[in-house]
């Protein structure tokens, strides 16, 4: 068996580390599934997210042939506000705007994962509560100018120059950073149970 991550975030890469730490010898490889992110004009947040994440499964299961039984885990993070999807910025400008959206509010992020062999899929979905300090139009500047912004859903990182921005946090901080640690680890041993 093999486990894969449909992934290439090092953020992601880490924190799937870490969920398997319990496991003797936990190792994963690593794939890069391409699929179109575009949302459907019907689907809610929480049935885009998921259907993200699950398609990323699948496909890095197309690209997981040559590895003995992939188990390929998929994973996709949103933030919504006021029902708005804030993904990647396309520019600076984009992501000046998402951050003057964010500050001084509560958003939501949430992320899904999915685990699938081909055969079952196990997947979670979780939400998480964040609050954003005031922002001045010095820290958006200084924070756009630093690039950070730009690979990121809602244009910042919890885990790094962003974190200055959090006021607070109901949920699951690894989550937002990319991968919930305690449902990811519920997947891993869901799949383990059912493949023995």
């Amino acid at each position: 068996m093999t486990w894969v991550l449909a992934s290439t975030s090092p953020r992601r890469k880490e924190l799937l580390l870490q969920a398997g730490f319990s496991h003797p010898g936990f190792s994963f490889e690593l794939v890069a599934p391409d699929i179109d992110e575009t949302p459907l004009s019907t689907e809610t947040a929480t049935q885009y997210v998921s259907r993200l994440a699950l398609e990323k499964a699948q496909a890095g299961l197309a690209l997981s042939e040559h590895f003995f039984a992939p188990k390929v885990l998929g994973s996709d993070t949103i933030v919504v506000l006021n029902d708005q999807i804030l993904g990647k910025p396309v520019d600076q400008d984009d992501a000046k705007r998402m951050l003057r959206l964010l500050s001084g509010q509560t958003h939501e992020v949430m992320t899904a994962v999915a685990l699938t062999d081909g055969e079952q899929t196990f997947s979670r979905l979780c939400r998480t509560q964040v609050t954003f300090c005031e922002l001045s139009v010095a820290d958006i500047e200084a924070y756009v100018a630093s690039g950070e912004p730009m690979d990121k859903a809602g244009a910042y990182g919890i885990q790094a120059l962003g974190g200055c921005f959090v006021k607070s946090i109901i949920g699951s901080y690894s989550a937002v950073v990319g991968l919930p640690l305690v449902d990811t680890r519920e997947l891993l041993a869901c799949m383990m149970q059912h493949s023995q």
